[in-house]
């Protein structure tokens, strides 16, 4: 491998760590600048919504490697500092020191930044968004047993948090746009489930409802919701999605569409350039189209897919979609992508919080998500990558294999 070749990533995320540790893995033997806004070396984002911020695991739980890796392997981990400009005709990036850093091959691994609120009163101090190992930090300091928490946005990261903060003993009122939490994603009738979830633990849901103001002297004291209700808040927990962040592909010329448009190689419009993780939109081999994932598995294999193309080694990402989710005792496993459906299939029965729920399209499963059953990764992996025809009565019979439906019937 060549010795005399400098590979920059830009981001110390999980998906850029992962790159480094595979580029040395794979026998590079030449410069590796990992480069982070952060102070903090490279960790991973799941539990800042939930062991983390309920003081249950520490920094070093979360730490994508030990604090004696990057030297051990003599990776130049760079934390506290900014990359500000791009220039691929000189393959050379421009640190907020003013270092201007050529490489031979880069990778953009600058993850996504939180969609902020637009209202009056969103400034308030006591208003807080969870994407940071700061962010968690200054979170887990606010939530008390005496907080009263309102949380805007019942996606992954809201519903994470506010089955968090009951959990820390806090009042918790969530506030969402859709008919039930999580919509989006699992539709109105596995997230209904959730929605019966945070209202056993207690949580306050105003749903079908928007957020018009924050109120508060100095410091956020009430949540104005559209529907003219008055929520008392100490604390409020903004949850409503992320932005990729392409303000350095951008002002380089890269091309760009819901995050850095990149091949199945993870390449990116100019040459020498890839990009992984959140703000990577990829083509997906399997679906025919670009999917750009924010979830931790793409950033857990992303980013060596790109090491192994930035060393010459051509390797598609084609992996499934795969994502978790652990709120009070409920813990699941999401596989697939089911961006539409034609129905949702139960093997089990979600009152009892055990159960199998299948997304359906055109008669084959796309997408499936096992709720507290955790034998059933494997089987659904190897139903999806079949892409068979199912037979839904045999799918929703907890008598009949799951693995056997993932093998083409004899004639």
């Amino acid at each position: 491998m060549p010795t005399n070749q400098t590979f920059v990533i830009v981001g110390a995320s999980l998906a850029g760590a992962k790159a480094a540790e595979t580029l040395r893995d794979e026998g590079f033997g030449g410069r590796v600048v990992l480069i982070g806004e952060e102070d903090a070396r490279p960790y991973e984002r799941p539990p800042l919504s939930k062991g983390y911020l309920r003081g249950e695991k520490g920094f070093d739980a979360v730490a994508v490697h030990s604090a004696d890796f990057y030297d051990a392997h003599d990776i130049d981990l760079r934390t506290s500092t900014s990359v500000t400009a791009l220039e691929v005709g000189s393959s050379e990036v421009t640190l907020d020191s003013g270092e201007r850093l050529g490489y031979d091959r880069l990778l953009l691994a600058t993850g996504a930044t939180p969609r902020r609120l637009s209202i009056p009163g969103a400034e308030l101090a006591g208003v807080h968004y969870l994407r940071s190992l700061v962010d968690a930090d200054e979170l887990r300091q606010a939530i008390t047993a005496e907080s009263r928490v309102v949380v805007i946005g019942a996606g992954w990261i809201g519903a994470e948090a506010a089955a968090s903060a009951r959990r820390l003993g806090a009042e918790v009122a969530m506030v969402e746009l859709a008919s039930v939490p999580l919509e989006r994603v699992l539709g109105p009738l596995v997230g209904a489930i959730y929605r019966d979830l945070h209202i056993e633990h207690g949580v306050q849901l105003h749903l079908g409802v928007g957020v018009d103001s924050l109120r508060g002297t100095g410091s956020v004291e009430e949540v104005c919701l559209s529907d003219g209700s008055l929520l008392p808040a100490d604390v409020v927990v903004v949850g409503i999605g992320v932005i990729p962040r392409v303000e350095l592909a951008q002002a380089a010329g890269l091309e760009l569409d819901n995050g850095i448009v990149v091949d199945e190689h993870l390449a990116a419009s100019a040459p020498g350039v890839f990009a992984a993780g959140d703000v990577a939109n990829a083509f997906h081999p399997r679906y025919g189209t670009r999917v750009r994932l924010e979830h931790w598995s793409a950033a857990l294999n992303q980013g060596p897919v790109a090491a192994k193309n930035m060393l010459g080694d051509p390797t598609a990402y084609d992996r499934l979609p795969y994502f978790f989710s652990d709120q009070y005792d409920l813990g699941m496993e999401y596989r697939g992508w089911a961006p539409i459906w034609d129905q949702v299939v139960f093997r089990g029965d979600p009152a009892t919080r055990e159960f199998i729920a299948f997304w359906i399209r055109d008669g084959r499963v796309r997408a499936a998500m096992n709720a507290n059953i955790w034998d059933a990764g494997e089987p659904i992996e190897a139903l999806l990558l079949s892409g068979l025809p199912i037979d839904l009565v045999r799918l929703a019979d907890p008598d009949e294999s799951l693995a056997a439906l993932a093998v083409p019937a004899k004639d």
